[in-house]
């Protein structure tokens, strides 16, 4: 079984879903395996980690494991011979150390009394009415799926293979953050009770010029001295596609523009904004330019408020 949710990832019972959900990135972060190659025991407290949050993010799912409905797996907890409450002890014949967890009492009672307790033509109730414990499911199956920050703002479907070799299409969800799980219903390993889930890990891939910040997204875009003295349209790139962009007459370097709706999208499926920082850029040795700058000088106090 595994161990109490709440002591692996460091939080009390009472926590907020906020503070379950940092303690999750705290954690996921710290021992990633693609940070932790050299380490085998990293990958595996990962898993625990990740195993802990799948089940105290699900509101319902945390609710039945702190009424002792269900163990830390998400496996519904036995009702055991003689009375014992959820996740209590399950001592029978007086205590003297007869546990029925992972034992079938209806065997027991079918040999003694040639048929199953609480079924048809058993003993229905007797001895306190026990009752089996429920088949398990199969287990989780954890999954990394690297996405291009261009795929995460614009919500790109993402084709995967699991591990039974069947491929499916991914829908990003609203809101998506690097490190955000996905559930996928039955898509783990097979079992008595029915397959586990899959669990799908997003990690957002650094963009060679797209910086994430927020729901925005940031682009440095070099111009020209001459653009930016007389102004001009230029074209700039996007997540959704290259788009014109007008710079003013007389832009300084270092001004920021913003193209509404061009960033990341929201969970209420809203889009944040580009913002482009200009950058002019000069050119290098270039003569022409040095001897029509000759004799000219720009006599404004640029740096008075610096106070020098």
């Amino acid at each position: 079984m595994a161990a109490d949710p709440y002591t692996t990832l460091g939080v009390s019972r009472g926590a907020s879903e906020k503070d379950i959900k940092s303690a999750y990135r705290k954690l996921a972060k710290e021992l990633h395996p693609d940070r932790n190659s050299d380490n085998p025991k990293a990958a595996e407290r990962f898993s625990d980690v990740t195993r802990a949050y799948d089940l105290l993010s699900d509101k319902d799912k945390r609710a039945q494991f702190d009424r002792g409905e269900i163990d830390a797996d998400g496996n519904p907890m036995g009702y055991g011979f003689g009375g014992g409450g959820p996740g209590g002890g399950h001592q029978g014949f007086g205590g003297g150390g007869f546990s029925s967890e992972g034992i079938d009492l209806g065997d027991i009672f079918g040999g003694i009394f040639g048929g199953r307790a609480g079924g048809p033509g058993g003993m229905g109730g007797g001895f306190g009415g026990g009752r089996s414990r429920a088949a398990p499911r199969g287990s989780n199956v954890q999954y990394r799926l690297s996405v291009t920050l261009t795929d995460a703002a614009t919500l790109a479907s993402q084709r995967i293979t699991l591990g039974d070799g069947k491929t499916i299409d991914l829908k990003l969800p609203a809101g998506v953050e690097d490190g955000t799980q996905m559930r996928l219903g039955g898509k783990g390993e097979p079992g008595p009770g029915g397959a586990g889930d899959a669990l799908v890990t997003i990690e957002i891939q650094p963009h060679p010029f797209y910086k994430r910040d927020g729901d925005n997204i940031r682009l440095d875009l070099p111009i020209s001295l001459d653009e930016a003295v007389g102004g001009a349209k230029v074209k700039v790139p996007t997540v959704d596609g290259a788009v014109m962009l007008t710079i003013a007459p007389g832009t300084s370097s270092g001004k920021t523009l913003r193209l509404k709706g061009k960033g990341f999208t929201r969970k209420d499926n809203t889009r944040g904004d580009q913002l482009i920082t200009l950058e002019i850029v000069l050119p290098e040795g270039d003569e022409d330019l040095a001897r029509r700058l000759e004799g000219w000088r720009d006599e404004r106090p640029l740096r008075a408020r610096l106070g020098v």
